[in-house]
This record gives structure tokens, C-alpha cells and sequence, in this order.
């Protein structure tokens, strides 16, 4: 899917602000990176997330939880993206996330209309 095809995905279905999207990432940034061929942090990269599939970032050493839904074949969807940010252990438990969650929906907006941007 290409990055247009993506942000225009994103933003019908969450109508989601990229500007203000990049200040939420600031939570995000002590444990992932957000550009291309950055490294992983405490957690994985998150450029390209969007479409990518479940714990394939290379370096990154992922929970069995994630490391299982890979194997399985699942893909980061906006709208599961959307559901893990809200509630990350209730969504896969056993994963290592210990970000308790972004519960207001206008700041996963905000957040998926960002991601949809760092793209190849």
C-alpha cells in the first residue's frame, strides 16, 4: 500500500490531526525512534508501522506474545494500531509495553494521522 493510499486510510478513519499527532509521538519517544533506519530503543521503531508486519523489526527483541502474533501473520492496521495504543496489555497480554495507554481517542487520531506519514 503506498504512504498516500495509507494517510488518506488513516485520516477517513480517524480524521486524526499529523501535526498534532507528532506532539503525542513526544510520549512515545523515550522508548521508539521514528525515522527511517534508526534503531531500535526499548521498543521497536515505529516508522512504517502502518501496514508492516507484527514484530519484524530487525535488532529488536520482541515478547513471545509479539513474537507469536508475527508467526501468525498479523499486520499493523491503523484501526489495531488504534486498539493496542488504548490498551496495550488488555489487547495482547504478555507483550512488553509498559505504557499504561492513550485513552483519549482524539490523541490516537492525532497519533495514526502522524504514523501514516513516516512512510516509505
Amino acid at each position: 500500500m503506498s504512504l498516500l493510499m495509507s494517510l488518506f486510510l488513516v485520516q477517513a478513519a480517524f480524521a486524526g490531526d499529523a501535526e498534532q499527532g507528532e506532539k503525542v509521538a513526544k510520549k512515545c519517544f523515550a522508548c521508539h525512534a521514528f525515522a527511517a533506519d534508526a534503531p531500535p530503543k526499548a521498543g521497536p521503531n515505529l516508522f512504517g508501522i502502518i501496514g508492516r508486519k507484527t514484530a519484524s523489526v530487525e535488532g529488536y527483541a520482541y515478547s513471545n506474545a509479539m513474537q507469536a502474533w508475527g508467526e501468525e501473520g498479523h499486520i499493523w492496521t491503523a484501526e489495531e494500531i488504534d486498539a493496542f495504543i488504548e490498551a496495550p496489555k488488555t489487547v495482547l497480554p504478555g507483550n512488553k509495553m509498559t505504557f499504561a495507554g492513550l485513552k483519549k481517542p482524539e490523541e490516537r487520531a492525532d497519533l495514526l494521522a502522524y504514523l501514516a506519514t513516516l512512510g516509505e
